[in-house]
């Protein structure tokens, strides 16, 4: 009895098993030679099981079972024979996603002869229009289309939803390109294109008669737009409705006649860092009264080396003055931009003996020692407090820019009878500023007589010379970064100079040379440098042949026994000719000094050639 129990109780749940798996939306019974119901209307999309309650019975949609022929369903199917029951035996489950009539029978014996056949009718889904096929179906939003699909948006704009999409014209897009100064590809490309488009969409569906003046709509990308409704009408931000209540199946679209611009993120610029710091009200206080508030909010970067409070205080307290004595100061501005430095430099960019330029001009000095990292002689007590435009560390002293020197270069120059004409190609090439700066220098300073015998030379005169392009380039390099002094010098040392390319130095029994010119006054001493007067002007290397002319130089010019020539390099070849054209002397690179005592009195003519250029200038011997 028990066993009988068992195997009735397993057959139940093997029936029940099999049914579980003929889940479906509809079911079509097969029995007595017949499916019930024969005639069946479903949806797209959804799926009918078959159950045989008796027999063996299949359910056959490929080929008429009575003509051979096939039945022509939009989809062929079947589903193989099974054994009826009374409580019901699922033959199968087919879900029909292509509409249209499907027609069946069952292919066992002569059971269609006998009736067995049916159909069912499967109707096309409904169509549905997402808020992506009205700007799709627009004629004046083919811009936006593209840049929904640029931006990877039309799938989820084709959701279920609902949205609102607030749609600007190709017009309106067209104005904001045009403003940008870019092109529709560069818009497209852009980094920020779906935030964009995400700051036109609304979550939910908002009609026209939903919106209310003053309301403020939350967008896809976070920030809120705002609803404006006056009398010239409906405004989302700055931008009027021009057409609304485009209804789709998933929302709505409301074309809008501008682009909606999101507000920037919110930003934290080092001068945020200092307001929201509570030991630098001081340093706020000063950076508002020297008026460097904008200029420290700007994109930057920039590296600022903030004294605290304490710091400030300290340095008031010396100076013996009041903190608003302090603020209303000339060189506050200074004193501040001594403090900054363009470009971001974290504490681990720093290194020990490093000098780094500050906005003010003179460096600063990193040192790195087992006590800590110090700014000239403050020390960093708190280091990268980032901002977005740069960098603060905090230290606990004020840094001071050193005095600006008060005897510079340009006085030397200036106050030298045998320099006017230097004085004044340093007037006019704009570089009075740069000698006259805190930065430290060396000049080679060349005579008015120099200067003159050029002029002569290159046969132009002096306001021909101080108009030159390259007048900036030629006193440049004359100019050395650092202080050379005449015993640093040595034979055969190649000097870098402000313009790039190098002097040379050649001493030897006649002297000291800077490439060819003689150091006839050495260590002119200056607050910020010092100057070394030199008997030729310094040409900077050329392949132009008009500048060629202008490096060969002879001095002195009328000579007697010697002349020598100025501007030789390599394997120069000298000839020199008299007026009819004979060869009186003709050397190989033989130095820089010529021996012209057998020339009688009268006018040569020089001609140099070195690089495959050849320079010709006029000696007059006496």
């Amino acid at each position: 009895m028990k066993h009988l129990f068992s195997t009735a109780l397993a057959f139940v749940m093997a029936s029940f098993a099999g049914l579980a798996q003929c889940d479906a939306d509809h079911v079509v019974e097969a029995s007595s030679f017949m499916y019930a119901p024969s005639m069946l209307t479903i949806e797209q999309g959804e799926s009918v099981a078959f159950v045989n309650l008796g027999g063996t019975h299949d359910v056959n949609g490929d080929v008429d079972s009575q003509t051979g022929m096939s039945f022509g369903n939009p989809e062929a199917f079947y589903l193989g024979a099974v054994s009826g029951a009374p409580e019901g035996e699922c033959i199968g489950t087919y879900t029909f996603n292509v509409p249209g009539t499907y027609n069946y029978d069952c292919s066992i014996g002569n059971h269609a002869a006998q009736g067995m056949v049916a159909s069912i009718v499967v109707n096309p889904a409904p169509m549905t229009t997402t808020v992506v096929d009205v700007i799709a179906g627009s004629p004046d939003h083919v811009l936006l289309a593209t840049a929904v699909g640029a931006a990877g948006l039309a799938d989820a704009l084709s959701a279920d939803g609902p949205f609102t999409v607030f749609a600007p014209t190709d017009a309106a897009i067209t104005a904001v390109v045009e403003a940008l100064e870019i092109t529709p590809e560069e818009l497209l490309a852009s980094e920020d294109l779906g935030a964009i488009l995400q700051y036109h969409v609304v979550a939910g569906q908002a009609l026209s008669t939903d919106l209310s003046d003053g309301q403020m709509i939350e967008t896809l990308l976070g920030p809120d737009v705002t609803v404006t409704i006056t009398m010239d009408g409906v405004f989302i931000n700055d931008a009027q409705v021009t057409a609304a209540d485009l209804t789709a199946d998933n929302g709505v679209v409301h074309v809008i006649d501008a682009v909606l611009l999101p507000p920037a993120p919110p930003t934290t610029t080092v001068v945020d860092v200092i307001v929201s710091s509570p030991d630098h009200e001081l340093l706020e206080a000063a950076v508002g009264a020297a008026g460097l508030v904008d200029a420290l909010s700007a994109e930057g970067p920039f590296t600022v080396f903030a004294p605290t409070d304490a710091a400030v205080t300290a340095l008031v307290e010396a100076l013996e003055i009041t903190a608003e004595e302090l603020l209303a100061l000339e060189n506050l501005g200074d004193i501040l931009k001594y403090h900054v430095v363009a470009g971001e430099a974290m504490s681990t960019d720093l290194s020990d003996g490093q000098m780094i330029a500050t906005l003010l001009g003179p460096d600063v000095t990193v040192t790195i020692n087992e006590e800590g990292v110090f700014i000239n002689n403050a020390q960093v007590t708190m280091a990268d407090i980032e901002a977005d435009n740069g960098v603060v560390h905090v230290i606990d002293a004020v840094l001071l820019p050193p005095a600006p020197p008060t005897n510079t270069i340009l006085d030397v120059i200036q106050n030298s009878p045998e320099h006017m004409l230097l004085a004044a190609a340093v007037d006019a090439a704009g570089l009075a500023g740069a000698l006259s700066g805190a930065d430290t220098l060396t000049v080679f300073a060349p005579t008015d007589a120099a200067i003159t015998a050029l002029v002569e030379a290159l046969e132009i005169t002096p306001a021909d010379l101080l108009a030159l392009e390259t007048l900036g380039d030629i006193l440049k390099y004359h100019v050395v970064a650092g202080l050379a002094m005449s015993t640093d010098l040595s034979d055969g040392q190649m000097i870098a100079t402000l313009l790039g390319p190098d002097v040379t130095v050649t001493i030897n029994e006649e002297g000291v040379f800077i490439n060819d010119a003689q150091v006839t006054v050495a260590d002119i001493m200056a607050d910020n440098g010092v100057v070394h007067v030199i008997d030729a002007v310094l040409l900077p290397p050329t392949d132009n042949v008009e500048e060629a002319k202008a490096r060969v130089q002879l001095m002195p010019n009328p000579a007697t026994d010697v002349v020598r020539i100025g501007g030789l390099q390599g394997n120069a070849n000298v000839v020199i000719r008299d007026l009819t054209g004979r060869v009186v002397l003709n050397n190989n690179n033989a130095g820089q000094l010529f021996n012209i005592s057998h020339l009688g009195a009268g006018t040569y003519v020089v001609s140099v050639t070195q690089e495959g250029i050849t320079a010709t200038t006029k000696l007059v011997v006496r």
